[in-house]
């Protein structure tokens, strides 16, 4: 287990480098990102996803976010890119907003049981966004096992999983004390799965009518 302050120049420099490395290796890393401290590995490595679900306590049934460093990679992960979707982007992304889509049919990863959705977010937090490009996309969820609060400090995150995580990315208390808002786009309308940092009231002003969690619409 390492931590690196990213405050400091020199250690940001060789962060980056172990965290990325550990990434693709399959291991576990906690980065920062705009909404709390995430726990995350390379999206494709079949033995990082099963070290981050048995890390979090929870099972296939309950499939991990993918983070992107860039709108440009979301055609590759999802089947299709229609009007809202781009709108949705557009307006929120980077940003805490969270989109589950239909998942390209060829996509050689395991992230649960998704029944070919994924779930797709594009941080605003430029470690995160950093890593990202480094690594590709990767499987991140928030950083806590299940029952626990999300780690908004690196401290946190460490006291819920110490050297289970391999590389530990300091940047200080997390900007926003929210989980993002998940949006289901995957049927005629658009379904709010979560609400959080990202109002509904301010994604209606993009995409008209939502539905909420009780089957109302908003």
């Amino acid at each position: 287990m390492k931590k690196f302050n990213l405050n400091d120049p020199e250690e940001r420099k060789f962060g980056f480098t172990a965290a990325s490395a550990a990434a693709k290796r399959g291991e576990l890393v906690v980065l920062p990102t705009d909404t709390v401290y995430g726990l995350g590995t390379d999206a494709f490595n079949h033995q990082g996803i099963e070290r981050l679900l048995k890390a979090k306590g929870r099972q296939g049934a309950m499939p991990t976010p993918v983070l992107i460093g860039s709108p440009n990679a979301l055609p590759a992960l999802a089947l299709k890119v229609d009007k809202r979707i781009n709108d949705l982007v557009q307006c929120f992304w980077p940003g805490a907003l969270t989109l589950i889509v239909k998942q390209q049919p060829t996509l050689n990863w395991d992230l649960g049981d998704t029944n070919g959705t994924i779930a797709i977010r594009m941080p605003m937090h430029p470690v995160a966004i950093e890593l990202l490009n480094l690594v590709g996309p990767m499987a991140v969820a928030s950083a806590n096992k299940i029952e626990q609060q999300p780690a908004t400090t690196v401290e946190a995150a460490i006291d819920q999983f110490q050297d289970v995580v391999s590389i530990y990315l300091d940047s200080g208390k997390s900007p926003i004390n929210q989980p993002s808002t998940i949006l289901d786009l995957t049927g005629e309308k658009i379904r709010a799965v979560r609400v959080g940092a990202i109002e509904l009231e301010e994604i209606c002003e993009i995409v008209g009518e939502v539905e909420v969690p009780d089957g109302k619409s908003s």
